[in-house]
């Protein structure tokens, strides 16, 4: 998930995120576009039945490498976990458990208190306020919208 796939190009090495959770390092060769995605050619992957098995795989940057951002813009990453909040009444909705791309702006997963999910679109007139390193995003959200929760 990036707005910058050339910048992968840069890196000497990734982590490969399987099934299983763990992260798996590997040295990169080369990348590029490939039906609007990225192929990526890693260093002892020489066959397809060599790759086949790492089909699906996120592909991660340790932290460190993770490019600088302008302001006003997110890493998906930092903002799980963060506490949703009404700007209005400062009632907690949920936390950010996860991100989801719909065509438009994201969606920001939120689990509810009550153990439901309700999706919150990541646009600057419904997330007014977020502050990762405290890690609350204060919204405005739409009328209804909290009633769609599942």
């Amino acid at each position: 998930m990036t707005s910058r796939p050339e910048r992968f190009g840069l890196l000497g090495q990734v982590h490969l995120l399987g099934p299983d959770g763990s992260p798996r390092p590997f040295q990169l060769e080369s990348v590029r576009e490939h039906r609007g995605g990225l192929l990526f050619k890693f260093q002892g992957v020489d066959s397809i039945s060599q790759a086949q098995p790492l089909a699906g795989a996120e592909v991660c940057v340790p932290l460190a490498d993770r490019a600088p951002l302008p302001p006003g813009e997110y890493y998906h990453s930092d903002l799980a976990g963060c506490q949703v909040v009404d700007r209005l009444t400062g009632e907690r909705l949920g936390v950010v458990t996860g991100w989801q791309d719909s065509g438009g702006p994201g969606l920001l997963e939120v689990e509810r208190p009550d153990g439901g999910q309700m999706l919150v679109p990541f646009a600057r007139s419904i997330c007014v306020d977020i502050d990762v390193p405290g890690r609350s995003i204060r919204v405005d959200l739409p009328e209804g919208l909290k009633d769609l929760s599942s």
